[in-house]
């Protein structure tokens, strides 16, 4: 039987890597994982206690709405005004999603359709490419780097791109090369996309995950981004609510309208105990955000300067729950998936192949701090070790 939109699909190369991680694991050893970026942190307590409380409740077992309990919405506009100083229209301009990667998918549904296109960074975060073509448009890719000039490679992208697209695709703090821009470049972006009457769509699953002092910007800070974008932000990473599904859609009320008309048609929103508890987290754990952050920088350093003390150097991540690393030189014509390989194998620590985020991410490896301090200090210890065996 042929099945449709996914027979074009390659393989998750993740896969490959995770039934390495299984079998060595059944085998007895004892793999580090930093490839998944599955949060380990607990989600706050006040959050359980909330989602037990409501669920115990029978009027909260019965269909919710598709767009999100107006509690939950006031929540969302009320961080947005405290965190960014933005003021959102609750009712017009915030939406409930099932995590950001339904809200992400469904969105290029009411977006885009065969002929259209949309313009992506390469690499990126699989679901940044795969949606557009899901919804039958074509994909240009614009080659992306830690270092590069992002304006310059979005305007030869366009510039390069038949039709023009109508949707491009940001993420900052970037998944998967940690990237970061400033409120600056926000403002250049919103003018690129007022310029030539395109929609902006920026997933923000990173929002609250800044180090050194480095605090992400939103799009909607700019003065009228309202007018030309779109941004996700999640609770996965920011409140460690990765399994719960809690996301939002803000920002142009015509585009939030046209999401919410379509999930009207698909779900009755997430079970409302769930919404009930991320409404209270959101009023009442405001701080969890930095207590979350904070540990994340603790992990980056442990694993930036192992790294570096075992010869093999990165830059320092200023955002994001990952490390981007270029594949060591000697090691780097095999590919990320046959070293990522390797890495399970001889030094038992699992990592993101690159090729796995697109062309664009192909001799690189990434790291996920979702491991202590003690167990990311054991993997530079194993990948030390491998790595000197095999090169003497």
């Amino acid at each position: 039987m042929e099945f449709r939109r996914i027979t074009s699909l390659p393989p998750y190369v993740f896969t490959i890597i995770d039934t390495l991680k299984v079998e060595a694991r059944r085998a007895g050893a004892d793999v580090i994982d930093l490839g998944f970026g599955n949060p380990d942190l607990p989600s706050p307590d006040l959050a359980v206690e909330k989602l037990v409380e409501a669920a115990r409740n029978p009027r909260n077992h019965r269909y919710s709405s598709s767009k999100g309990l107006p509690k939950l919405r006031e929540a969302v506009a009320a961080l947005y005004e405290r965190r960014f100083g933005v003021s959102l229209d609750p009712d017009r301009q915030v939406l409930n999603t099932i995590g950001a990667k339904e809200g992400f998918a469904h969105l290029m549904w009411v977006l885009l359709q065969p002929g259209d296109a949309a313009l992506v960074p390469s690499p990126s975060y699989p679901i940044h490419r795969y949606s557009p073509l899901f919804a039958g448009a074509e994909v240009r890719e614009m080659p992306f780097t830690l270092d590069g000039d992002f304006i310059g490679m979005l305007r030869e992208g366009w510039d390069y791109s038949w039709p023009k697209p109508r949707v491009i695709v940001l993420s900052f703090p970037h998944n998967p090369t940690t990237a970061c821009v400033d409120l600056k470049f926000m403002e250049e972006v919103v003018a690129f996309a007022r310029e030539r009457d395109v929609l902006l769509v920026h997933d923000f699953a990173y929002a609250d995950v800044g180090f050194d002092g480095y605090q992400p910007p939103s799009i909607m800070q700019v003065p009228g981004a309202d007018e030309v974008a779109v941004e996700l932000y999640s609770m996965t990473k920011s409140f460690s609510m990765a399994g719960w599904r809690v996301a939002f859609m803000v920002g142009n009320a015509e585009v939030i309208a046209a999401l919410t008309k379509l999930k009207s048609y698909l779900d009755y929103g997430s079970f409302q105990p769930i919404q009930i508890a991320a409404t209270v987290t959101l009023n009442e754990a405001a701080d969890h955000p930095t207590e979350v952050c904070t540990t994340y920088q603790r992990r980056r350093d442990t694993l930036w300067d192992g790294l570096n003390r075992i010869g093999w150097p990165i830059e320092p991540p200023r955002g994001t729950m990952f490390a981007w690393a270029p594949i060591p030189e000697q090691y780097r014509d095999m590919g990320s998936i046959e070293f990522a390989s390797l890495l399970v194998r001889e030094a038992n620590v699992a990592v993101s192949p690159g090729i796995g985020f697109g062309p664009g991410g192909e001799g690189h490896v990434r790291f996920a701090l979702i491991e202590n301090e003690q167990r990311i200090g054991q993997a530079i210890r194993n990948l030390k070790g491998s790595l000197d065996r095999l090169e003497a």
